[in-house]
Protein backbone atom coordinates (compact mmCIF):
# COMPACT_ATOMS: atom_id res chain seq x y z
CA UNK A 1 0.00 0.00 0.00
CA UNK A 2 3.25 2.72 0.74
CA UNK A 3 4.48 2.48 -2.52
CA UNK A 4 1.46 2.74 -5.01
CA UNK A 5 -1.00 4.66 -3.18
CA UNK A 6 -0.83 8.23 -1.96
CA UNK A 7 -1.89 9.19 1.49
CA UNK A 8 -5.39 10.03 2.17
CA UNK A 9 -6.37 8.54 -1.60
CA UNK A 10 -8.93 6.30 -1.31
CA UNK A 11 -10.47 3.76 -3.75
CA UNK A 12 -12.16 0.93 -4.21
CA UNK A 13 -11.23 -2.77 -4.87
CA UNK A 14 -13.52 -5.59 -5.05
CA UNK A 15 -16.70 -4.00 -3.30
CA UNK A 16 -13.91 -3.10 -0.08
CA UNK A 17 -12.92 0.54 0.17
CA UNK A 18 -9.52 1.31 0.69
CA UNK A 19 -7.00 4.33 1.45
CA UNK A 20 -3.70 4.56 2.60
CA UNK A 21 -3.20 6.49 6.52
CA UNK A 22 -0.44 6.58 8.24
CA UNK A 23 -1.07 6.26 12.26
CA UNK A 24 1.69 6.86 14.59
CA UNK A 25 0.01 6.01 17.71
CA UNK A 26 -2.96 3.18 18.89
CA UNK A 27 -6.57 2.40 16.84
CA UNK A 28 -7.96 5.37 15.63
CA UNK A 29 -4.58 7.74 15.86
CA UNK A 30 -5.02 7.48 19.80
CA UNK A 31 -1.95 9.05 21.64
CA UNK A 32 -0.21 9.65 18.20
CA UNK A 33 3.24 10.16 18.07
CA UNK A 34 4.31 6.94 20.09
CA UNK A 35 5.12 4.26 17.72
CA UNK A 36 8.00 3.06 19.37
CA UNK A 37 6.54 2.92 22.72
CA UNK A 38 3.94 1.00 21.29
CA UNK A 39 6.25 -1.34 19.35
CA UNK A 40 7.74 -2.26 22.34
CA UNK A 41 5.11 -2.89 24.18
CA UNK A 42 4.20 -5.38 21.07
CA UNK A 43 7.68 -6.99 22.00
CA UNK A 44 7.01 -7.71 25.46
CA UNK A 45 3.36 -8.87 24.56
CA UNK A 46 4.75 -10.99 22.39
CA UNK A 47 7.81 -12.78 24.83
CA UNK A 48 4.96 -12.39 27.67
CA UNK A 49 2.31 -14.74 25.55
CA UNK A 50 5.34 -17.55 25.00
CA UNK A 51 6.03 -17.50 28.37
CA UNK A 52 2.42 -17.77 29.66
CA UNK A 53 2.15 -20.65 26.62
CA UNK A 54 4.88 -22.12 28.51
CA UNK A 55 3.68 -22.22 32.12
CA UNK A 56 0.22 -22.53 31.73
CA UNK A 57 -2.36 -25.33 31.91
CA UNK A 58 -4.94 -23.90 28.96
CA UNK A 59 -4.73 -26.02 25.93
CA UNK A 60 -6.81 -26.56 23.06
CA UNK A 61 -7.45 -25.28 19.52
CA UNK A 62 -9.76 -21.96 20.31
CA UNK A 63 -6.65 -20.77 23.19
CA UNK A 64 -3.95 -21.80 20.90
CA UNK A 65 -5.83 -19.82 17.41
CA UNK A 66 -6.73 -16.90 19.78
CA UNK A 67 -2.94 -16.10 21.04
CA UNK A 68 -2.06 -17.31 17.69
CA UNK A 69 -3.85 -14.39 16.03
CA UNK A 70 -3.18 -11.65 18.89
CA UNK A 71 0.67 -12.41 18.64
CA UNK A 72 0.38 -12.36 14.61
CA UNK A 73 -1.18 -9.18 14.75
CA UNK A 74 1.37 -7.71 17.68
CA UNK A 75 4.42 -8.79 15.83
CA UNK A 76 3.00 -7.47 12.54
CA UNK A 77 1.93 -3.68 13.90
CA UNK A 78 4.91 -3.48 16.34
CA UNK A 79 7.30 -4.31 13.43
CA UNK A 80 5.79 -1.41 11.40
CA UNK A 81 6.21 0.58 14.40
CA UNK A 82 9.94 -0.04 15.05
CA UNK A 83 11.14 -0.29 11.75
CA UNK A 84 8.90 3.07 10.07
CA UNK A 85 7.47 4.60 13.35
CA UNK A 86 4.07 4.50 12.36
CA UNK A 87 1.63 1.64 10.75
CA UNK A 88 -0.15 1.81 7.46
CA UNK A 89 -3.98 1.73 7.84
CA UNK A 90 -5.83 0.82 4.91
CA UNK A 91 -9.46 -1.05 4.83
CA UNK A 92 -12.29 1.62 5.54
CA UNK A 93 -14.22 0.06 8.11
CA UNK A 94 -16.87 1.57 9.78
CA UNK A 95 -15.89 4.64 11.12
CA UNK A 96 -12.45 3.58 11.05
CA UNK A 97 -9.36 2.73 8.90
CA UNK A 98 -7.60 -0.54 10.22
CA UNK A 99 -4.48 -3.13 8.67
CA UNK A 100 -4.88 -6.95 8.18
CA UNK A 101 -2.67 -7.15 11.69
CA UNK A 102 -5.62 -5.08 13.92
CA UNK A 103 -8.33 -7.56 12.04
CA UNK A 104 -6.18 -10.61 13.78
CA UNK A 105 -6.17 -8.28 16.84
CA UNK A 106 -9.70 -8.54 17.26
CA UNK A 107 -10.59 -11.59 16.23
CA UNK A 108 -7.74 -13.16 18.65
CA UNK A 109 -9.84 -11.39 20.95
CA UNK A 110 -13.21 -12.45 20.17
CA UNK A 111 -11.48 -16.23 20.26
CA UNK A 112 -9.86 -15.47 23.30
CA UNK A 113 -13.78 -13.85 25.31
CA UNK A 114 -15.31 -17.66 23.71
CA UNK A 115 -12.87 -19.24 25.53
CA UNK A 116 -12.79 -18.17 28.46
CA UNK A 117 -16.65 -18.02 28.46
CA UNK A 118 -16.02 -21.83 27.59
CA UNK A 119 -14.06 -22.08 30.43
CA UNK A 120 -15.97 -20.28 32.96
CA UNK A 121 -19.53 -22.22 32.35
CA UNK A 122 -17.53 -25.45 31.90
CA UNK A 123 -16.33 -24.83 36.02
CA UNK A 124 -19.49 -23.30 37.24
CA UNK A 125 -21.37 -26.64 35.45
CA UNK A 126 -18.63 -28.85 37.56
CA UNK A 127 -19.40 -26.88 41.12
CA UNK A 128 -23.42 -27.23 40.13
CA UNK A 129 -22.52 -30.69 40.28
CA UNK A 130 -20.44 -31.51 43.21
Amino acid sequence: MRAYVDIDQAFTLWGISLTHIENSGMAGGLFSGNARLFGIIAVLFVVGVLYFRKTDNMKGALIDSSLGFLVGGAIGNGIDRLLYGQVTDFIIRGGGVLNIADHAIEIGMLLLIIYVLIRWFKKRAQVIAE
